[in-house]
């Protein structure tokens, strides 16, 4: 992960807005509704000591709100897809196999998502 975006900066300004959480961490958010299960990837262990997820952010970032005009909310959005699909397009190029919230199953069918995670990145396996 840490290549991977080193690499990605380069060319794509972001910001990492969360990586290692602990056990308690990750139990919060599925109660706060920003995480659907406890056995996340961002959670390290004796057995997993390093981070397998990240949240990243296209920067500056401009989180999509009910508040926006539809065009606003759009833009902040696709913001959200185009830095998705350039880090799985680096991702690919660096031989890491990643998951992104956008499209849990990789199919690129965006449309049968039932949870969108759009600044989540996991390694794969």
């Amino acid at each position: 992960m840490v290549d991977l975006f080193t690499s990605v900066v380069q060319e794509y300004d972001c910001t990492i807005i969360q990586g290692a959480r602990t056990a308690a961490q990750q139990a919060e958010n599925v109660r706060n509704g920003v995480s659907k299960t406890l056995d996340s990837k961002h959670v390290t262990s004796a057995a997993f000591p390093l981070v397998r997820a990240v949240d990243v952010a296209p920067y500056p970032v401009v989180w999509p709100t009910a508040e926006m005009t539809r065009a606003q909310y759009a833009h902040a959005v696709g913001r959200f897809y185009h830095f998705g699909c350039f880090v799985q397009l680096r991702a690919r190029a660096m031989g890491i196999a990643l998951r992104w919230g956008a499209d849990w199953d990789g199919d690129k069918d965006f449309f049968e998502q039932t949870f969108d995670d759009l600044p989540h990145f996991e390694l794969v396996g």
